[in-house]
């Protein structure tokens, strides 16, 4: 569905993937695994795009259901693969995943036998307030250290990645039983709400919007 001009979300790959569309066409995430052919049909489909057409893929953070179809998309493409600094030795393979204790964490090796994507070398490394195809880059560690949003000043948007999650009622942080170090997680909701914009672009749930950044600071301060 278009959001905004411009700007569609990729309904049912189990993680937001976002595809901005400009001279060529930016994602942003690309869920879990093996919905790569969503993605394809919606460019092909609704954007009559081609997916070779696809420049540039940002990833908000290394977790599965974010970085699942880099690979596929990366085999249908030339597109280079950005994501923080912080967080690229485990998508890269040179650092293990952590995964969290107890039963979720056994839910998550059974999980990854069956939805492999395989590593991948990122082409461009982000760091705080970078600037990406039009975006500017915030580094907001907590849900993983190289968790980052995007917003694009132009539109008002703001690509939230895990940090926040809108469910159409309720505002909330990154789930605890996936986030390491919720402080960190917490001062970067407050670093998020010194931002200015109207929509945000959560990586799971729905828009917030219309005044997004005012109920956002509501939040951070509650």
């Amino acid at each position: 569905m278009e959001i905004v001009p411009g700007i569609h979300q990729v309904d049912n790959v189990n993680g937001n993937c976002y595809v901005i569309a400009r001279d060529g066409l930016i994602l942003i995430d690309t869920g879990l695994p093996n919905n790569s052919k969503k993605i394809i049909t919606y460019i092909q489909g609704t954007l009559k795009r081609k997916p070779s057409d696809i420049r540039t893929i940002i990833l908000t953070h290394y977790h599965l259901d974010h970085t699942g179809n880099v690979n596929a998309l990366k085999a249908v493409s030339t597109a280079k693969v950005a994501i923080h600094e912080a967080d690229s030795a485990f998508v890269s393979g040179r650092k293990r995943m952590p995964v969290p204790k107890g039963w979720r964490g056994v839910f998550f090796r059974i999980l990854s036998v069956y939805m492999k994507s395989g590593p991948f070398k990122p082409g461009i490394l982000l760091k705080d307030r970078d600037t990406i195809e039009g975006l500017t880059c915030i580094h907001i560690p907590g849900h993983t250290p190289g968790s980052i949003c995007l917003i694009d000043t132009v539109s008002g948007v703001l690509f939230a990645g895990d940090t926040l999650r809108f469910d159409g009622a309720n505002l909330e942080g990154p789930p605890a039983q996936f986030t390491p170090n919720m402080n960190q997680a917490h001062q970067s909701i407050k670093k998020i709400a010194t931002l200015n914009f109207d929509i945000m672009l959560p990586g799971h749930g729905i828009p917030l919007q219309p005044d997004a950044s005012v109920k956002v600071r509501e939040f951070a301060s509650g």
